[in-house]
């Protein structure tokens, strides 16, 4: 077994996946190159949202008081019917999201997020590499040679593929086809709360449903500012990997439909759309699609997922949490240890995959569907809306 202080580990992106296992990794005293294809980290303007799962781990790496000065902590979950603004159902968090599951229930910036994560990599001593992309490895029974497309050559003990959904580590470890577009679109922005008049500004969370289209929008940056998400069916775009697009309000407006005044007022109030074409893969079938060798998978380079249960950026959170523990644990060789930690990870990840796909057909639902997910979403409100495996589950923060 390498032993622990000549490990090297070679993390692959910048993005939230990538800077968390950094960050995990590092905490335990195991040196982390970290390469980033951009010549200086920078996120779109989108927001997140992070369970008490997520934020769990956050507070066991000390970024508790930190995310506290740069979230927003919604008091509620609420389901509105797009087309009446009916309440369909509501979901209390605040006070008690944390007496249940020991954490909050957090909304944040992207970028806030990602910069807490920078900072906190720097402190931990992590070797941040800008403008360098991984173009291949290979191995030996000592190690990795791992090398850049700007030539580049790193020693490693392991390379972890943090590269997002178009992932190069991954494309050279599984050789498997391309992320598969979904058939969703997604419209983003962001609007200061001051710019809004009084009754659509929030501090909650509020999800609309409606047919074939969902709308969710909530507080970030401490409160100031509102994140919204207008996600709609639609064609896939001329470039696939161009995910960061201009949307056009007149666009989302027809795909949209006939909404309902309260929902239209506030589409109608946002200056402009950023236009995401949503892709995904089918749900993990086994550990191998996680690690082989020397080699693992993170984050959306391994499980890229819909967005309709919000849990991308904390499963790649997760995804780091058991790295670390794995990688720094004696008594296995580190191919043992990647494989500990994709059998760890990869029927969760599976779990929360399928059930954001199910929640996309109900979301988007019409007919019978609709009619059913109204009344049961009224008979049965905070039941159905509360997932106590997902936000009670998950890595131990503190072992």
């Amino acid at each position: 077994m390498t032993s622990q202080a000549h490990k090297q580990v070679v993390i692959a992106g910048g993005g939230i996946g990538g800077l968390a296992a950094a960050v995990a990794c590092a905490q335990r005293g195991l040196p982390v190159q970290l390469l980033e294809r951009a010549a200086q980290l920078s996120e779109a303007g989108a927001g997140i949202q992070m369970g008490p799962n997520v934020t769990r781990i956050l507070q066991a790496w000390g970024l508790g008081a930190a995310l506290a000065q740069l979230a927003a902590f919604p008091l509620q979950l609420q389901a509105r019917d797009a087309q009446t603004g009916q309440v369909l159902g509501r979901l209390t968090l605040g006070a008690r999201a944390q007496a249940r599951y020991g954490a909050p229930y957090a909304t944040i910036h992207r970028a806030d997020l990602q910069g807490l994560l920078h900072r906190a990599a720097q402190s931990a001593g992590v070797d941040l590499l800008l403008g360098q992309t991984v173009q291949n490895w290979q191995g030996t029974e000592a190690a990795l040679q791992v090398n850049t497309a700007q030539g580049l050559s790193l020693q490693a003990s392991a390379l972890i593929g943090a590269d997002g959904v178009w992932s190069a580590v991954r494309q050279q470890l599984l050789g498997d086809a391309p992320a598969r577009f979904t058939g969703h679109l997604a419209y983003r922005a962001l609007v200061a709360q001051a710019d809004l008049p009084a009754h659509l500004r929030s501090d909650q969370i509020t999800v609309w449903l409606g047919p074939r289209l969902h709308v969710v929008h909530y507080p970030v940056r401490s409160g100031q500012w509102l994140n919204l998400v207008a996600i709609v069916h639609g064609d896939q775009p001329v470039q696939a990997e161009a995910w960061d697009s201009d949307g056009q309000t007149q666009a989302l407006m027809q795909a949209m439909g006939a909404v309902g005044t309260d929902l239209h007022e506030r589409l109608a109030s946002v200056p402009a759309w950023r236009q995401w074409a949503l892709h995904d893969r089918a749900p993990l079938s086994a550990s191998h699609q996680m690690a082989q060798g020397r080699v693992a998978l993170l984050g959306d380079a391994a499980h890229p997922m819909r967005p309709y249960l919000a849990q991308g950026a904390g499963m790649a959170i997760e995804d780091a949490q058991v790295l670390a523990q794995r990688l720094s644990a004696g008594g296995a060789s580190v191919p043992e240890q990647l494989q500990a930690y994709a059998e760890q990870r990869w029927a969760r990840n599976a779990r929360v995959q399928a059930r954001a796909i199910r929640n996309g057909r109900i979301f988007h639902a019409t007919g019978p569907v609709a009619w059913g997910r109204k009344l049961s979403m009224r008979l049965m409100g905070e039941r159905l809306m509360d997932v106590p495996w997902l936000y009670g589950g998950g890595p131990v923060a503190n072992d």
